[in-house]
């Protein structure tokens, strides 16, 4: 099978593609700059995504099975510039779309995020919650979706929206910018600090996702078929909510299983009496077809750890 997905360069996209190539598909990595064929995947075929061209993404999407787009801006460049993102995170999939029903792409998955649902997420939240989070992240990401579900709605493609929680994990390689996600950039500091810090008393609810079991799960999309209307929005979790506080704790005992360190944990005193709710994301979808995740946190931290072991120890190596 061959799966083109754009961002391919990216987080989520470098990954996937890595965990593709693996399990023998052929697999493009899209991207807006054009690079060549990247030492972390050799096996893949590098195109450039020009989305200002329809005849460029037409000849980009000859010949492929699905494409899972990936590509978009993050929260806080959502945030600097939302004009930009309502253009990148929505309209770009319109022309996608055109171009892959062009050329008789089966398939469309359009990487969405559950913050479209609220913020924050609290509560039971599952593919039928209503999405009121007018952030320009959230906002943007709901115009690309209305793109996917229209044209699969119409039967014009296969169309599927996946909602991805709170992700972490290794990224392929060290240009992705992945170090404002939490539980990245508190490995990080772990190295370059020798501590975790929180700038919160650690209270809030989250439902972090291994990036092993979000591409595993992007694949199952990829080869299972979309019976009904219904299951074209699709969330991705783990469905195991925790606090900031508890993930932080898991990262410690990483490190001391690792190398025997246990760095302090650095967090704001509760100056009020607050609780936050509690948070339930469910996977109703993958719930029915009996899909099983690795949940595999401990692993994904530690390599994590490893990788910014390798990059970061330049400032402060990590020792007893």
């Amino acid at each position: 099978m061959r799966v083109l997905i754009t961002g391919g360069f990216g987080f989520i996209g470098s990954r996937l593609g890595q965990l593709l190539i693996q399990n023998g598909y052929e697999v493009l990595l899209g991207s807006r700059k054009l690079y060549n064929t990247p030492d972390w995947l050799p096996q893949a075929e590098v195109v450039q995504t020009d989305w200002n061209s329809k005849e460029s993404l037409s000849k980009i999407c000859r010949g492929v099975d699905v494409v899972v787009h990936a590509s978009g801006m993050n929260a806080q460049e959502s945030v600097d510039d939302p004009e930009k993102a309502l253009v990148v995170n929505g309209r770009f999939i319109e022309t996608l779309i055109e171009s892959a029903i062009l050329k008789g792409v089966k398939k469309i998955i359009y990487l969405s995020t559950a913050h479209v649902y609220a913020a924050p997420l609290v509560g039971t939240i599952n593919e039928h919650s209503p999405t009121t989070n007018p952030h320009p992240y959230a906002t943007s990401h709901l115009a690309g979706e209305r793109a996917v579900l229209e044209a699969s709605n119409n039967g014009k493609i296969d169309g599927v929206v996946a909602r991805v929680s709170n992700t972490f994990g290794t990224p392929a390689h060290i240009q992705v910018n992945c170090w404002m996600l939490l539980v990245n950039e508190l490995c990080r500091q772990v190295i370059s600090k020798k501590k975790l810090v929180l700038k919160s008393p650690g209270i809030q609810m989250r439902d972090f996702v291994s990036m092993m079991d979000v591409c595993r799960a992007i694949e199952y999309l990829i080869v299972t078929d979309v019976d009904t209307q219904e299951e074209n929005i699709v969330n991705i979790g783990s469905g195991k909510s925790c606090t900031v506080y508890e993930m932080a704790l898991q990262i410690q005992a990483c490190c001391n299983d690792l190398w025997g360190f246990t760095p302090a944990i650095d967090k704001q005193q509760i100056t009020e009496k607050k609780k936050f709710a509690a948070l339930n994301y469910q996977m109703n979808y993958l719930n029915q077809k009996n899909y099983e995740f690795i949940d595999n946190f401990e692993k994904e931290l530690k390599h994590l750890l490893h990788f910014c072991e390798i990059y970061f120890s330049d400032k402060v190596s990590v020792s007893k």
